[in-house]
């Protein structure tokens, strides 16, 4: 069964799959490896600017809650341990810096984006790297939920009266947010270049003004909130710095972005990605060892209904005009690091629809190099957590942190087997460093896993094998469909067969004539066809076309299919049925004529008959159907 018809929107296009079957990806060459940065499609690229700006929101926003989260953990410990943030987050810092090296090779080696997808593909094969992609999917749409649910939170506590419309909020801004990256994601990173700029600027201003200071400027922002310090603390053994390290590395979600979303930088993509990933790294980890300073400098102590955050700030800038400008630029980054998912997400589905574990819609781009499909179904898949969730971001952080520690180690495992293979001048060194990644992201994984398993990370637990089962079962349907279309065989030379073309027609008009003269252009024999009831409210329209028709005289014989219902379609199933039993051998044609409206809104307006006869003809038979359009001139204005 096929169809042919006009397109009714701007053409898309396959993602680029340059490179040979069988040919290892870092020796691939692609539009965005080499190349000068020219060329229609460079505005809709990223540079490294750029690319800061649109995937890594994310990791930015998450110092707003990752040294909170190593300070909450240790709270535990009283005021002696408090005084392990520093080294906690040094601990976090250093994987950090393995990780950006580690994603730097990974850039380099696999160019056509998919981060730990990629590599586990390469070199642990087709089901860890389904389980890598699964992870970093329910990552990345946590991610977005987490995000708009934390930057509305921010609102609210500013506003209360809003607090009861922040489901109505939350869907507000991942509407802009999804309208924005439907334009692009050129547009999206100069969107949020700005709101980036002053949120990094802020927080390092901060951390500098807080360095010269000797005591805290003010404590106005603590001030009559009760502590969340343990009164019987316990004592600070190895599984509490653990639990704090693996708590604290939910800083380190979004370093992987930028490797996914490899292909939508400009040329040369691959060189501008590490250097992204570069300022990123460095930019995260002076931000976070900067706030653990800050911290053991102002001996801060958590407190209920304020964030660790906005008492530094409190203490370094005082509570006055700068103070708000971090809060405010905090709230818009947190609602904004939704950004990455939508950066990385569509190009990871893209990948996975191209090795046929997604739909093939997904691999589709428009023409600004957008996923579209991707960008709808990210936001889709996020609006219904927002609305199951409430709005309450205390329901979704829970989930948030473990998947993408699943990616992390199995990408770093990967490098590890990379390395090894590859064996090239400083391998062990490289392996070693890889390794030890392997070795701390799994044992965070574990450990957040476990510590957060009660509180709903068990979801996780279930919906990663699910996804993983969804992938192969897509997988196997289109192994399926390409056995019965014989992908990757030869076929039999082409044979001309006598052709019949059925054209169902209503009433005489322009369409009725340029559907016969396409119909005589295509087939061998034509014969027209229209649907007739008995009911006498309609025997004036069947008399009155047979009498024009005659009157005409086309050349093609008109047949009258007698119907007892009001069905349309089925009649004219039925007839080309039983017309290919009596022809066999002959091709059969439905040719279905079909008026374009000049405006869109004029669609409404149509009866939907071509559709419903192409729906009948299409389940019931095996004949070819060709929906012709016919498109209404405007009215020229005088």
């Amino acid at each position: 069964m096929s169809m042919v018809s006009r397109p009714d929107s701007r053409p898309e296009e396959p993602p680029d799959t340059a490179g040979r079957a069988g040919e290892p990806p870092a020796a691939r060459t692609t539009p965005t490896d080499s190349g000068p940065d020219s060329g229609p499609d460079a505005r809709h690229r990223l540079t490294a600017l750029q690319g800061l700006a649109a995937l890594s929101l994310d990791a930015m926003a998450s110092v707003a809650y990752g040294p909170e989260s190593i300070v909450l953990v240790l709270a535990a410990a009283g005021g002696y341990g408090l005084g392990f943030t520093l080294p906690v987050t040094l601990a976090i810092a250093a994987l950090l810096a393995v990780l950006v090296a580690s994603y730097r090779q990974v850039i380099a080696a696999f160019p056509d984006g998919g981060g730990s997808y990629a590599v586990a593909k390469t070199h642990l094969g087709r089901r860890p790297a389904l389980v890598a992609a699964a992870s970093l999917v329910l990552d990345y749409v946590l991610n977005v939920a987490v995000s708009v649910t934390a930057g509305t939170a921010a609102l609210t506590s500013a506003f209360p009266a809003l607090y009861a419309d922040r489901v109505a909020i939350c869907l507000a801004v991942l509407v802009l947010i999804t309208v924005i990256n439907l334009r692009g994601i050129a547009d999206s990173a100069k969107a949020f270049l700005v709101p980036t700029a002053v949120f990094i600027g802020a927080i390092l201003a901060m951390i500098v003004v807080g360095l010269l200071r000797d005591a805290p400027a003010s404590t106005a922002t603590a001030d009559g909130h009760p502590s969340v310090l343990a009164g019987n603390a316990t004592a600070v053994g190895a599984l509490l710095l653990l639990k704090a390290f693996a708590s604290g590395c939910s800083a380190l979600t979004g370093v992987e972005a930028v490797a996914n979303a490899v292909p939508s930088f400009r040329a040369p993509a691959a060189r501008r990605a590490q250097r992204t990933e570069v300022a990123l790294g460095a930019l995260l980890g002076v931000m976070l060892i900067g706030l653990s300073v800050l911290i053991g400098r102002f001996h801060l102590r958590p407190v209920e209904g304020v964030t660790v955050l906005a008492q530094l700030a409190d203490a370094s800038l005082g509570h006055n005009w700068a103070f708000y400008v971090v809060q405010f630029a905090t709230m818009v980054l947190l609602a904004l690091a939704a950004n990455t998912s939508f950066g990385g997400l569509p190009v990871l589905m893209a990948l996975l629809a191209r090795d046929n574990h997604l739909p093939h819609v997904f691999g589709l781009k428009a023409d600004r190099q957008v996923h579209r499909h991707g960008v709808l179904a990210l936001a889709a898949a996020a609006a219904a957590l927002l609305v199951l969730s409430g709005g309450d971001v205390n329901a979704l952080v829970p989930l948030f942190a473990i998947g993408v520690f699943v990616g992390f180690t199995l990408c770093q495992a990967g490098m590890v087997r990379h390395w090894r293979r590859a064996r090239g001048a400083g391998w062990r060194a490289r392996a070693a460093l890889n390794g030890l990644g392997a070795l701390l992201t799994g044992v965070s994984a574990v450990v957040v896993t476990a510590t957060k398993f009660t509180a709903g990370a068990w979801l996780i637990v279930v919906a990663l094998p699910l996804l993983v089962v969804a992938f192969e079962a897509v997988h196997r349907a289109y192994g399926r469909i390409g056995e019965r279309l014989g992908l990757g065989r030869v076929p039999e030379p082409p044979q001309a067969a006598r052709s019949l073309v059925v054209v169902p027609v209503s009433h005489l008009s322009l369409l009725t004539a340029e559907a016969l003269n396409a119909a005589v252009s295509l087939g061998d024999e034509v014969v027209a066809v229209t649907v007739t009831h008995g009911d006498p409210e309609d025997r004036p329209a069947a008399e009155a076309l047979r009498r024009d028709w005659e009157l005409w005289n086309p050349g093609v014989e008109l047949l009258e299919l007698p119907s007892a219902t009001r069905s349309v379609g089925r009649p004219v199933a039925d007839y080309v049925r039983a017309l290919a039993a009596r022809r066999t051998g002959t091709r059969i044609t439905v040719l279905i004529p079909e008026a374009e409206p000049a405006h869109l809104w004029q669609r409404l307006l149509q009866n939907q008959r071509g559709a419903v006869v192409a729906h009948a003809v299409r389940r019931d038979t095996d004949a070819v159907i060709c929906r012709l359009r016919f498109r209404l001139a405007r009215a020229s204005r005088t």
